[in-house]
């Protein structure tokens, strides 16, 4: 009997494993190979939002750079799309992908990267890396990070956080584009 019984929670246990491993594989497979944003259009850009009150995108391109973050190279971080885009000098993103916001969002505005910190304990206790800190809200400092395990889950509510944290290769391509100074632009 003992015999049997391992058989099946071995055989389960592999069916596991394997479909693990397939929907690992499904989601790598369906991210977008081409993540770059069509060229901003030149002249003043006027704020708009959609219905859902988030920035509005020119139609046609889910993955454009928000017409309301300004010029130049920058940083920008789009509140209601958890997105962030690495716009260069002529506007166009070099990279755009999802973070997990904290508990604490800075306001709409344009921010310089204060600081930098290659690795540390983040507030809830997972270690951190490539921290780049741009704001205080409320006594809490906000910053972009990746957790060294390569988690992003939701942030505790009851607790002021400011971590926006992502994926670790998103986190390393940050950390290269933004140095000490760099433009961050948030919107909403």
């Amino acid at each position: 009997m003992a015999r049997s019984s391992s058989g099946f929670v071995a055989g389960l246990t592999a069916a596991a494993v394997v479909a693990v491993c397939f929907l690992a594989y499904q989601a790598s497979a369906t991210a977008p190979a081409d993540v770059s944003a069509a060229p901003r259009a030149t002249g003043p850009a006027k704020p708009s939002a959609t219905s859902s009150g988030g920035p509005k995108r020119p139609s046609g391109n889910s993955l454009a750079v928000p017409a309301e973050s300004g010029t130049g190279e920058r940083v920008v971080y789009a509140l209601g799309d958890r997105r962030v885009w690495l716009v260069d000098e002529k506007g166009k993103a070099s990279r755009t992908f999802t973070v997990m916001p904290s508990t604490v969002d800075p306001l709409p505005g344009t921010y310089s990267v204060t600081s930098r910190s290659n690795s540390v304990p983040g507030s809830d206790g997972v270690r951190i890396e490539h921290v780049v800190r741009f704001a205080t809200v409320q006594n809490v400092t906000v910053g972009f990070s990746a957790a060294v395990d390569g988690s992003t889950p939701s942030p505790d509510p009851s607790k002021k956080t400011g971590g926006i944290r992502m994926q670790r290769v998103d986190g390393d391509a940050l950390w290269a584009f933004a140095a000490v100074g760099s433009k961050i632009v948030v919107v909403a």
